[in-house]
């Protein structure tokens, strides 16, 4: 059954090879902002329950940055195609 497939995996991954394996990489904004550049910018792919703007805003602010977001859904994709070729 497909909805017990990933929480097996997970207990299968936990109890062989330890629980650091399962567990989720805490995201830093600051290493993945000075990889990026005006041609590869940061895109933001999110699973369920992960919301990264909080953080993403208060570094902008720190960095004294201005932040543009779109979300793509409900219509939004023309808005971002107008920013990609701004």
């Amino acid at each position: 059954r497909p909805d017990k497939l990933i929480p097996s995996l997970t207990m299968y991954v936990e109890k062989t090879m330890g629980h650091r394996f399962v567990e989720p990489i805490p995201f830093a904004i600051e290493p993945s902002f000075n990889d990026s550049t005006a041609t590869s910018p940061l895109i933001f792919v999110l699973s369920p329950g992960s919301d990264p703007m909080a953080a993403l805003l208060k570094f902008a602010d720190d960095k004294g940055v201005r932040v543009e977001s779109v979300s793509l859904g409900q219509g939004q994709g023309p808005v971002a195609q107008k920013w990609i070729d701004a």
